[in-house]
């Protein structure tokens, strides 16, 4: 559960951490308040935004499994880790 979550925060913040990357390899200085303008964080909040929307839709769609389709969880078998699965 803990991986879905994490995706989405990073997801979220890439569009922060490229601007900031940016600011930074033009020297235009990233603790420079006129470089984060309001226009400029709705702009990457906007961004962001649609990332995770993108996240989204990626891990529902990937993580589909069929109408009455029962989990099968992990399990050892002849000494071999079997990953839990849907059958």
């Amino acid at each position: 559960m803990i991986r879905p979550i994490l995706t989405q925060i990073a997801l979220f913040l890439t569009p922060f951490a490229v601007y900031a990357l940016f600011l930074s390899a033009t020297r235009a200085g990233v603790l420079n308040v006129e470089s984060w303008s309001p226009k400029t964080l709705a702009w990457l909040t906007a961004a962001a935004v649609l990332l995770m929307l993108a996240g989204f839709v990626y891990l529902g769609l990937r993580e589909y499994q069929p109408a009455g389709s029962t989990y099968v969880p992990p399990h050892v078998k002849d000494g071999v880790l079997i990953p839990g699965h849907f059958k």
